[in-house]
């Protein structure tokens, strides 16, 4: 097997699910400086008012209300966060033993592959926006392709 393939590609994919755990921790103010960044606060930027301005701007709202009125709620994102971070570990393993590592592959596969009707369903049930969603669906679809490719990987050893 490819073993240093392997690892970069497994680590990168480790390094993803890490950056999306934590960044789920400072949703606030991360989308205060994506409404900044954007100039979104200002009627003549270039996004204007078109719908994805409408939606991060609608989101960073119900943010700072519920930060203010609800901040309990918050933390069911810190938990999504941790799972992301507990999700990585079970890659730590297979990355230190790439040999013996094709359950967790197929699982992470698997959870890729549901990434798809979760995002159309719960999505839906939220009034999320179908481009939303298409971009939530993007975690899974690049997601499965470093894990492919570790299966690729081993299956030529």
């Amino acid at each position: 097997m490819h073993i240093h393939r392997f690892r970069i590609v497994l680590g990168l994919f480790i390094i993803g699910l890490v950056l999306s755990g934590v960044t789920a921790f400072p949703l606030l103010t991360e989308m205060n400086w994506l409404v900044h960044l954007l100039d979104l606060a200002n009627p003549q930027s270039l996004l204007g008012s078109t719908p994805l301005a409408t939606w991060i701007l609608r989101v960073q709202e119900s943010l700072a209300f519920n930060a203010t009125t609800y901040p309990w709620l918050a933390y069911g994102t810190d938990w999504l966060a941790f799972g992301h971070l507990i999700i990585a570990l079970f890659f730590i393993d297979p990355w230190l033993h790439p040999e013996r590592s094709r359950p967790n592959l197929y699982v992470g596969i698997a959870a890729c592959i549901l990434v798809i009707p979760l995002a159309f369903i719960c999505g839906a049930i939220r009034d999320i926006p179908l481009y939303w969603r298409f971009i939530d669906c993007s975690f899974g679809v690049f997601g499965i392709i470093p894990l492919l490719y570790c299966l690729h990987l081993q299956a030529r050893s």
